[in-house]
């Protein structure tokens, strides 16, 4: 049995396209997808629809939940966030059709789920936080905390935008890296195949090219802030990108 998991995808469709391309060519029984579909990128409801095209097992990430939140909050992140911050939460909140805003509200926040006779959470960060990142240097007392909390086999998260897979306390926490949004310096995209076999389960991460231009393209046609189009390219997100730019 093989499972594509994938996340972070923040509006980037052309990354997506790839992702699910590859995976369909590597036979995957199911995606499970740790959530934020919103946020930088010019292609939120087409990533939303193509997601949901797919058959992907979906939750929400924090970044999607403060889109659909953004209307009671507008006014205060105006002026308590920086301003390319805002203007991500503001268009992406504009441009989301109503239909894909009731599939994202239809959502849970985490799901459990079975994969050759283990259990698995699927969490945007971590089991305790949708805001929490879990990455290659979390502790392994975190980690086994956090395992305690999730009491599931395998742990799939995202969030931190950094691939790995690391055992904790008999757990085994698995992030695929961020889709469309890699913070590394690889603007490549980045998901993982997660294959079970009888008792013996594997993690294989992928990084793949796909079409920068085209995915940037169309961030400057809307006149999005150009740092969204720097974070694409660079594979940087937009703290570095705007310090590099100062």
């Amino acid at each position: 049995m093989k499972i594509a998991l994938l996340g972070d995808v923040h509006a980037n469709l052309p990354a997506l396209e790839i992702v699910l391309a590859h995976a369909r060519l590597q036979n995957v029984s199911a995606i499970w997808n740790t959530g934020d579909f919103l946020g930088y990128g010019a292609y939120p409801n087409e990533v939303v629809e193509a997601l949901q095209q797919a058959g992907a097992i979906s939750i929400l990430g924090n970044y999607d939940l403060k889109v659909l939140r953004f209307k009671g909050k507008d006014k205060k992140w105006q002026k308590s966030k920086r301003a390319e911050k805002y203007i991500a939460f503001q268009w992406a909140h504009q441009t989301l059709s109503r239909k894909n805003r009731r599939f994202l509200k239809s959502l849970p926040e985490q799901r459990q789920l079975d994969v050759g006779g283990k259990s698995a959470l699927l969490t945007h960060a971590s089991p305790e936080s949708n805001e929490e990142p879990l990455a290659p240097a979390t502790p392994d007392e975190r980690l086994s905390e956090l395992g305690r909390i999730a009491g599931t086999d395998i742990v799939v998260c995202g969030h931190s935008h950094q691939p790995f897979a690391r055992t904790a306390g008999n757990i085994l926490f698995i992030n695929p890296g961020s889709v469309g949004r890699p913070d590394d310096g690889d603007p490549r995209t980045c998901y993982a195949i997660l294959e079970a076999v009888q008792a013996d389960v594997r993690v294989q991460h992928y990084r793949l090219e796909y079409d920068l231009d085209r995915a940037v393209s169309a961030i400057r046609e809307y006149k999005l802030p150009e740092a969204f189009s720097q974070m694409i390219l660079k594979g940087y997100d937009l703290d570095t990108v705007l310090q590099e730019s100062s």
